[in-house]
């Protein structure tokens, strides 16, 4: 059976960190319907006065950052010691857990194109260790096609397998198709999926999707994807439903108010890092 649009979410321009322009699609009022995954911001800008500010170093507990810097760069660096740039194609894959600190930089480019997504822990591992991985341009794969191409981010596709999650399976495309061309990804029937159309407009199955836009899709095993007269890059993503209740409050996400009020003590204890502190 076809996927086919459940709903749509079309991103608004905010600011973060300590004054980044960016566009925020995903956010609390979409937890249930996207879940497992909480948020998703976008990067796009020609501007370096749009991003340069950065992230400052702030905290982080019951969550996972998976960032895609298509164009431009980011250097992150956290309270386990991690220090490491990544772009032009990349992924930082960062798991929160107990709780972690970081900070992420921007250094002026050409383009800074890219998101950010905020994957929710299953409540077995919200507490779980810290950790920083990056994958490289040489770990992603490029799948060519006559439609154009796929690069294998994380999770599988066809057979072959990129970086795997180590807590909730998570299949993540970058799709670039030619202009007038259309392309079926075959989708495990059980998984949630949503795309978004980071650059370009789309047709997904019959319908029209504008550029920034996130899109939950229905149950099935395939959907299809055209591009219009312009050339398309979306970015696909399947995962589990969590269906677990959420406590999120600013960059900690746990699963009841309790936790959450405990994570925040921590905080003004200075007890909330459970690793050593490095930075």
């Amino acid at each position: 059976m076809e996927r086919e649009i459940k709903q749509q979410v079309t991103g608004y321009r905010t600011q973060d960190g300590a004054g980044v322009n960016l566009v925020r699609v995903l956010g609390n009022r979409t937890v249930k319907e996207y879940d497992p995954i909480l948020m998703l911001d976008s990067f796009d800008s020609t501007n370096p006065d749009d991003y340069t500010a950065g992230f400052p170093m702030h905290p982080h507990r019951g969550i996972e950052t998976i960032s895609y810097v298509y164009r431009g760069y980011m250097t992150h660096r956290d309270s386990l010691g991690n220090e490491d740039t990544i772009g032009d194609g990349e992924v930082q894959w960062m798991t929160a857990g107990s709780g972690i600190m970081h900070e992420e930089k921007l250094p002026a480019a050409e383009r800074m194109l890219g998101v950010q997504l905020w994957l929710n822990l299953p409540a077995r591992d919200k507490m779980a260790p810290p950790a920083y991985h990056s994958i490289k341009n040489s770990e992603i794969e490029e799948i060519k096609f006559d439609w154009g191409k796929l690069r294998l981010l994380a999770g599988e596709f066809e057979g072959r397998k990129g970086y795997m999650s180590k807590y909730l399976p998570l299949n993540y495309y970058d799709i670039h198709l030619n202009p007038k061309t259309s392309a079926v990804v075959n989708t495990d029937s059980e998984h949630s999926v949503m795309v978004f159309t980071l650059s370009g407009d789309a047709y997904i199955g019959d319908e029209l999707v504008k550029e920034k836009t996130a899109v939950k899709l229905t149950s099935g095993d395939h959907v299809k994807i055209k591009a219009t007269d312009k050339i398309a890059q979306v970015l696909f993503m399947s995962s589990k439903v969590l269906s677990e209740p959420v406590a999120w409050g600013g960059p900690i996400v746990m699963n009841t108010k309790e936790e959450l009020n405990e994570a925040f003590e921590d905080l003004e204890r200075g007890t909330f890092l459970k690793d050593k502190i490095f930075y």
